[in-house]
């Protein structure tokens, strides 16, 4: 009897452990996915969209770590280059008229330091420098 109720106490306490300390399956992977993010090992797509007109007014490709930084609603963005140094790009937002998007690409083959900033031209004003002496 004495060995029984020591055998259900452990593994209650067992039982109790692996679910107090346990985490799903998908949160291993969304850690590990994000770390592979910022260690600038997968491959993504961001793209800034204006919520008014639909259109899209900025995109990135390349392999880069970003952060959201709410306090001044903008995205900071690091990319590696290929001699070994960094880029960081901010991306100033407007909470009433612009929303971004992250896509990771799989399965493209593609330099490692490589990475492309698209602005796209509906949304760039033109204008002139003009100097005076």
């Amino acid at each position: 009897m004495k060995r029984k109720a020591i055998s259900v106490l452990i593994l209650t306490c067992l039982i109790i452990t692996l679910l107090l300390t346990g985490c799903t399956e998908s949160e291993r992977v969304s850690h590990n996915v994000s770390q592979e993010a910022d260690n600038f090992n997968v491959l993504r797509r961001l793209a800034i969209i204006n919520t008014v007109s639909g259109e899209p007014v900025f995109e990135m490709i390349g392999r880069f770590s970003i952060t959201a930084d709410t306090d001044d609603n903008q995205l900071e963005v690091v990319v590696e280059v290929e001699d070994g140094q960094y880029k960081k790009h901010i991306i100033g937002l407007n909470s009433a008229t612009t929303m971004y998007v992250v896509e990771d690409i799989k399965g493209a083959k593609v330099n490692k330091y490589k990475y492309e900033v698209n602005y796209l031209p509906k949304a760039i004003q033109p204008f002139d420098v003009v100097t005076k002496d």
